[in-house]
C-alpha cells in the first residue's frame, strides 16, 4: 500500500496562511500557459518574474495573463539575479533537454522549484537536480498532474482502504492514432524522445503510484517509428504546439512497448503511441488479488457483490472541496508546500525512478535486452 500524503483541498491550500507566495516562471510555451492559467485559479499565488528565450512568444503569453513589461525576462541568470531574492518558488516549463539547468540555477538562487515531467532528459541529471534540492534545503516537486486528477484521488481512496488487496499486475496504455505534436517534442535533441518521455511517462508514474510506489529493477522494451508524423494526411493531429509545421524534425520513436518488473514481484506493461493504426485510448489499469480498476477519464471498479461479478462506477466528478482541473490542484499543491510545508506527494524522489524506467526503456529498445535497474 502506497504511503503518498493525504490530498488538502483547494480551498483548504488558500486559506491556510494569508502570505502570497510569488513565483518565477521559466519558460512561456505550451505548458506555461496551462499553469499560468491555473496559478490565477489560486489566490495565494503571484507570478513575479517570467523569463524565456523566445520574446515573440514570451509577450504573447505575458499579454494574456496581464504580466507587465518590467517582470518580463529574456535571460535566466538576470531573472534570478534581480528576483530570486523577492520570490519564493520557480516553476520550470521549459524544453526536456533544459529542466536540470533551469531547476538546478532556480534551486540554487534559494528557490523552491517546480518542474513540469518529465523530470529532465535523462536520470544522471535527475539526480544532479535532487543534489541541488537537498543541498540548498529547497522542495524540488515534479510535475505529475495526473496524480492531481480527480479520478486518480478517488481511486487512491479506494486503494488505501484495501479495494486492491495486493496489486501485482498493471497496464499503462498512452495511445494516439495520429498525434506527433512535431516542434520540440519531435526532436530528439531537445525532448529527449517521443511518446515514452513525454506521454506515456503520464500513465507509468500514475500505475506505479497506485501499485503502492514498487521499485523497478528490470525493464524489456521495443520502441519503433514506421508511421512517423504522417504529414501526408488529410487529417490534423490531435494537437500541436504553437508554431509546429510538417517540416518540423522527426528523429524520435512513434510507438513503444515495454515490461516493467518491480521489486515485489509486480509488473506493468507499458504501450504508447504519437501514431497507431488503432482505438486512441489513456488508461491505468491495477489489478490486485481483491479487486482491479480502469482508470481514465473516469474510475470503473471490478469486485464481487453478493457472489457475483460486478462492475462499479463511482462518481468522482465533484468532490469535496475538489477541483475538477488536475492543474489547478497541482499548482494548488505546490503553492500549499511551499506555504505551509506539506509533505508533497509528487517528489523528486519519485521523478528519479520514473526516469530510471524511461532511461531502461531507451536502453533495452536500443540494445534488444532486458535493461537491470540499480
Amino acid at each position: 500500500m502506497s504511503h503518498e500524503p493525504k490530498m488538502p483541498t483547494v480551498e483548504a491550500t488558500q486559506a491556510a496562511t494569508g502570505k502570497k507566495v510569488r513565483i518565477l516562471m521559466i519558460g512561456a510555451g505550451n505548458i506555461a500557459n496551462t499553469h499560468l492559467d491555473a496559478y490565477r485559479k489560486v489566490p495565494q499565488a503571484e507570478i513575479v518574474g517570467v523569463c524565456d528565450i523566445d520574446k515573440a512568444r514570451m509577450d504573447m503569453t505575458c499579454n494574456r495573463f496581464g504580466i507587465p513589461e518590467e517582470l518580463r525576462y529574456t535571460d535566466l541568470d538576470t531573472m534570478l539575479a534581480e528576483k530570486a531574492k523577492e520570490a519564493d518558488a520557480a516553476d520550470v516549463c521549459v524544453w526536456n533537454c533544459s529542466h536540470a539547468s533551469c531547476a538546478i540555477a532556480a534551486l540554487n538562487a534559494g528557490l523552491n522549484v517546480l518542474c513540469e515531467k518529465p523530470m529532465a532528459f535523462n536520470t544522471e541529471q535527475a539526480i544532479a537536480m535532487k543534489d541541488a534540492a537537498d543541498k540548498n534545503g529547497k522542495l524540488l516537486m515534479i510535475g505529475f498532474v495526473c496524480r492531481f486528477e480527480n479520478p486518480h484521488t478517488v481511486a487512491r481512496d479506494f486503494i488505501d482502504n484495501g479495494f486492491l488487496g495486493k496489486p501485482y499486475y498493471a497496464k499503462a496504455t498512452y495511445l494516439r492514432r495520429h498525434g506527433s505534436p512535431g516542434g520540440w517534442f519531435s526532436d530528439k535533441s531537445r525532448s529527449g524522445g517521443g511518446p515514452v518521455i513525454d506521454i506515456g511517462v503520464h500513465v507509468i508514474d500514475e500505475s506505479r503510484v497506485l501499485m503502492g510506489s514498487p521499485k523497478p529493477v528490470s525493464v524489456f522494451a521495443s520502441t519503433s517509428n514506421l508511421l512517423g508524423s504522417r504529414p501526408y494526411l488529410k487529417t490534423d493531429v490531435e494537437w500541436k504546439p504553437i508554431g509546429a509545421s510538417d517540416k518540423d524534425p522527426f528523429t524520435v520513436e512513434d510507438f513503444a512497448t515495454a515490461l516493467i518488473r518491480f521489486d515485489n514481484g509486480a509488473v506493468m506493461l507499458l504501450e504508447t503511441s504519437y501514431s497507431l493504426n488503432g482505438e486512441p485510448v489513456t488508461k491505468s489499469e491495477i489489478y490486485g488479488d481483491k479487486g482491479g480498476m480502469y482508470l481514465g477519464h473516469k474510475l470503473k471498479l471490478y469486485t464481487e457483490m453478493n457472489g457475483y461479478l460486478a462492475d462499479v462506477t463511482p462518481d468522482t466528478s465533484c468532490l469535496k472541496g475538489g477541483n475538477s482541473n488536475g492543474f489547478v490542484v497541482e499548482i494548488s499543491h505546490f503553492v500549499d508546500c511551499v506555504a505551509n510545508g506539506t509533505p508533497c506527494r509528487a517528489s523528486a524522489e519519485d521523478g528519479i525512478w520514473v526516469m530510471k524506467i524511461l532511461d531502461a526503456i531507451y536502453e533495452s529498445a536500443a540494445t534488444g535486452h532486458e535493461v537491470i535497474i540499480k
